[in-house]
């Protein structure tokens, strides 16, 4: 894992230089840059995983006139190594079969890698630049005044130098001469074509297979575990797929000790023998730190900030801890429908439809916050429910399977949880394979989002919220929490382009637009309370 940036024609090294060392967070063991003929340069800040001696970057192909800097893992390198004996390779870094593929097939080779990628190669008078499927890792690209063109992992290290910036498209990649191009085409995309009857034996496989590419590494790994049932069963999986005696670290973080979160991480870290550590910090922590992290994040999206500062203080520890790569639980949700507004989708199809929605959009929300917020610790996070061939098993699943229902006792993400339902070995405690979805910004303690809300409030106005359509006419904030981050968000990422890479995440089929799950009329305690308001009246 890295930071990236291809700065594309005649460019000044030095100043290049500066503009990655706005990344350094994300590649703080080592740096490389070089320029090539025609004055394009590659920049890489290097978080060592893979192959620590020999796999620093950028790296050239045979003729050393043909460049590549990667930012991401290719877990099946070894198989297309075997594949291409013939290359003469340099390195025994999983990046190099990138350059190894292109100098063997040209463009037409990402549907081969198996893995997360963002990187650019340039050839002589030509380059290309690439995304993985799903975008876990993040890509951005521009055009200067002089139209030359930069790629970034993130965009602080562009978007004052653009006249025009985007986020990179996942499942694409670009060249001059083609544009860009979609190789990325499951059959999962068109909604009609989920007909499969679930298969449980074969669902629970390819998690564990998925699970089990993620443990290539040379250094210390770890899982991150909230205790609800996607990161626990990530943890579950690893812990049993590693050798005999193996020591496994997991992680977990909320305000107070009697956090949801915490209560339940604690039970399945005893449960399946972890070495656990709970991560504190205090509301007023977390609203210090809310500029140095939506500066880190370059997102104004309300779920993404509030879900994003614990997973921050989290990674520090971890990383603090000698942990340099976890497992972790996203995508789960918008894979099997997992988030409690699913309860109300009004038939199967439009419930298929905003799975395939959610999962199109996570490289803007869960896979943004994953990535960034644990890579501005220098730490890397794997995402096993995002692994191309657990997809292409898991989406293909008829939605009547998936789609939850309350009144028959069908909980979210049934399907998921019955296929790890072993009463003989069990993975977790019952009482956490059937527990309730709770976001993982409110179940590290709901005083956390109330507080924060409650502190953004105060720092606006009526009179500023009352000009929020005319400050903001792009994704106009509608609360004074989105108007007080939008704020922030501006002060650092004043251009127009910056702000338009934005989306926001915001529930369907429910009353209340507030992102929380608590705001759902199915969450557990919102039940609570319209009960006690009933017998009140």
């Amino acid at each position: 894992m890295c930071g990236i940036l291809a700065a594309i024609g005649k460019n000044n090294p030095e100043q290049i230089r500066v503009l990655s060392k706005r990344m350094t967070h994300r590649g703080p063991d080592e740096n490389g840059l070089v320029q090539l003929k025609d004055g394009s340069i590659l920049s890489h800040e290097r978080l060592s995983i893979i192959d620590l001696h020999t796999g620093i970057q950028p790296i050239p192909a045979d003729n050393n006139e043909t460049w590549m800097v990667h930012n991401g893992e290719i877990y099946n390198h070894q198989a297309l190594r075997q594949e291409l004996n013939n290359y003469p390779f340099k390195t025994k870094s999983d990046s190099e079969i990138i350059i190894a593929l292109y100098k063997s097939y040209g463009y037409n080779f990402c549907n081969r890698l198996d893995g997360i990628f963002a990187f650019v190669i340039v050839d002589s008078d030509t380059f290309m630049a690439a995304r993985d499927p799903i975008g876990v890792k993040p890509l951005y690209y521009g055009t200067d005044a002089e139209g030359k063109m930069y790629f970034s992992s993130e965009m602080k290290a562009i978007s004052d130098q653009c006249i025009d910036m985007k986020a990179f498209p996942p499942g694409y990649y670009y060249t001059p001469q083609t544009g860009f191009v979609k190789y990325f085409k499951p059959e999962w995309e068109n909604a009609f074509v989920a007909k499969k009857k679930a298969n449980l034996n074969e669902l629970r496989d390819a998690l564990i297979k998925s699970t089990k590419k993620r443990l290539m590494t040379d250094v210390p790994l770890g899982v991150l575990l909230s205790g609800g049932l996607d990161s626990s069963l990530i943890a579950s999986i690893t812990k049993r797929l590693l050798p005999k005696g193996s020591e496994l670290h997991s992680f977990s973080v909320g305000i107070s000790a009697d956090a949801p979160d915490l209560k339940a991480a604690q039970k399945v870290a005893d449960f399946i023998g972890t070495k656990h550590h709970n991560v504190l910090f205090s509301v007023e922590e977390g609203i210090k730190a809310i500029k140095k992290i939506i500066w880190h994040l370059e997102t104004y999206d309300v779920t993404t900030i509030r879900a994003a500062t614990p997973m921050y203080f989290l990674s520090k520890y971890i990383k603090e801890a000698g942990i340099k790569v976890v497992l972790s639980g996203e995508g789960a949700d918008e894979v099997f429908g997992g988030y409690l507004y699913f309860h109300n989708a009004p038939s199967a199809i439009e419930f298929q439809k905003e799975l395939i929605q959610r999962v199109q959009n996570l490289s803007t929300a869960d896979c943004l916050r994953a990535d960034k917020s644990t890579m501005a610790h220098g730490l890397e996070a794997r995402v096993p429910f995002l692994d191309k061939e657990f997809l292409n098993t898991a989406m293909q699943i008829r939605p009547e399977d998936k789609q939850p229902d309350r009144k028959s006792g069908k909980a979210e993400k049934y399907i998921l949880r019955a296929a790890f339902d072993d009463k003989e070995n069990p993975y977790l405690p019952d009482d956490v394979l059937w527990r309730q979805k709770e976001q993982f910004s409110d179940g590290i303690g709901y005083s956390w989002i109330d507080e924060l809300k409650a502190f953004c409030e105060s720092q606006i106005t009526d009179e500023e919220f009352a000009k929020a359509k005319d400050l903001f006419p792009y994704n106009t904030p509608d609360t004074k929490e989105a108007f007080y981050f939008r704020r922030l968000f501006e002060e650092m990422y004043p251009e127009q382009h910056a702000i338009r890479t934005v989306k926001k995440w915001i529930p369907k089929w429910q009353e209340s637009k507030d992102p929380s799950g608590r705001a759902s009329s199915t969450h557990e305690q919102s039940i609570i309370r319209t009960q006690k308001k009933r017998k009140r009246a």
